[in-house]
């Protein structure tokens, strides 16, 4: 399993539990969250939800390249992507679910985080989006994060890559993460939070994800249609993504859930532009 999950006091926590890989989603972690999350729609004693990252040094890096090599139909219409459906809304699950961030979130990481209802996260997190620097279309993590972040923002870390992390005080600032902690302390948080919402009547609670949802979805939708033909019109070829995932590592830089930790960081506290690491 590379997940856990434990109930209590209806709140569960799922943890992605592959802190090696920096928790990063192979094709097993991406069935057992969605299976989870349908598996919720019909326990009674799951009343929240919280999602975490195990090791304190990544919620998630999205998805793990090595183990999750996925064949593509010849055609600019079609994608099979299979982080698509990880998160819980994608699986029909209206129960409240909060996403607790210590360390890096990066990537695929935003499937999750798009489908939160709301984020946590330590005053060490940082978010960042490298699929330009891989020479891959942002397409599917821009749509999620252009709902919780105002455009500008989305842009600025969509396209400046690996070259720059929104930090937590900026993420608290424009109003994509709703409370800050101390490092290691986000999940802990979470499921006090989370106790609240298991506490209010179950039918209320989960008709007011729905509407909120609801004030969401149409938009949304619209633009996640337009994702497979952006993405296979855009991507670079294989062998010219592996060219610049090489280079990358070559140079002492991130691939497959490894952190260089040396990217520049934008936080509220430090004005707008980049710190040089």
């Amino acid at each position: 399993m590379t997940i856990r999950t434990r109930t209590e006091g209806g709140v569960a926590l799922v943890t992605l539990d592959r802190p090696e890989r920096h928790n990063a989603i192979d094709l097993g972690t991406a069935a057992e969250l969605a299976a989870t999350w349908r598996a919720f729609r019909f326990d009674d004693t799951v009343r929240a939800a919280v999602v975490t990252g195990a090791g304190g040094r990544a919620f998630s890096t999205g998805l793990d390249r090595s183990a999750a090599d996925v064949p593509q139909p010849p055609s600019p219409y079609s994608l099979d992507d299979p982080l698509l459906h990880i998160g819980p809304k994608a699986n029909d699950l209206w129960k409240p679910v909060i996403a607790a961030v210590d360390g890096m979130a990066c990537g695929g990481a935003f499937y999750l985080l798009g489908e939160a209802d709301f984020l946590i996260a330590s005053e060490n997190s940082t978010f960042f989006d490298p699929h330009t620097t891989y020479g891959m279309v942002s397409a599917y993590e821009s749509i999620l994060m252009a709902q919780r972040m105002p455009l500008g923002e989305v842009a600025r870390m969509a396209l400046m890559g690996t070259a720059e992390r929104l930090g937590a005080a900026r993420a608290y600032e424009i109003g994509l993460v709703s409370e800050l902690t101390a490092p290691g302390a986000a999940a802990e948080v979470a499921l006090r939070r989370a106790a609240v919402l298991a506490a209010q009547p179950t039918e209320p609670v989960q008709g007011t994800v729905r509407a909120l949802w609801a004030a969401k979805e149409a938009a949304r939708a619209q633009a996640l249609a337009h994702a497979p033909q952006l993405i296979a019109l855009g991507n670079l070829p294989p062998d010219r993504q592996a060219g610049l995932f090489a280079a990358r590592t070559r140079h002492g830089g991130q691939e497959g859930g490894q952190d260089n930790g040396q990217d520049g960081e934008r936080d509220g506290s430090q004005g707008s532009g980049p710190l040089v690491g």
